[in-house]
């Protein structure tokens, strides 16, 4: 019998919310000298169900790391997103107690816009995610080989008239 690695928590989002949650991940210090991001984010499966209302979503971290796994809860809802930071440890679940309201513009276009090349870390993740709000769905690259560069790439479709959330995690220099 096949046994199951991993954790999960649950949270509830209220009526017109929705909750999305990304791991991030630190990149390999070689890696990181070879041109990788230092930070990469992975988005968190999870199952849900309605209740009352509301919408319980019950999301799994398949490796939990001794030291803890590191959290951003993007929580979408009337054209803005609560960005909220956390950590799993052991069996608990920490978040900050002060969120981060932030408020985007709307990248207006009349034509479709193709988004920037952007290079992938060796599993395939990326520094930076690409997110509409409206469904708090990602959006997914087109992936190609770079035969200059000897490297995967991604481009994103960006759709006219929408708005999207983009967001990366850097490392704070002070």
């Amino acid at each position: 019998m096949e046994s199951i690695q991993g954790k999960h928590f649950s949270i509830t989002d209220k009526q017109n919310v929705s909750t999305v949650i990304y791991q991030v991940n630190e990149t390999n210090k070689n890696e990181v000298l070879s041109g990788a991001p230092k930070y990469t984010v992975e988005r968190l499966e999870y199952a849900e169900e309605l209740r009352d209302g509301a919408t319980r979503k019950t999301f799994f971290v398949d490796n939990p790391k001794p030291e803890g796994n590191k959290l951003v809860f993007l929580s979408f809802a009337d054209g803005k997103v609560v960005v909220n930071m956390g950590i799993l440890q052991e069996d608990k679940i920490r978040i900050s107690k002060k969120p981060a309201p932030v408020k985007f513009d709307t990248l207006y276009s009349d034509e479709e816009t193709m988004y920037k090349e952007f290079k992938y870390t060796p599993n395939l993740q990326r520094p930076i995610s690409i997110i509409d709000p409206e469904t708090a769905e990602e959006i997914k690259p087109t992936l190609f080989f770079d035969k200059e560069t000897n490297e995967v790439k991604g481009k994103i479709t960006l759709k006219p008239q929408k708005p999207y959330f983009a967001f990366e995690i850097r490392e704070d220099k002070k």
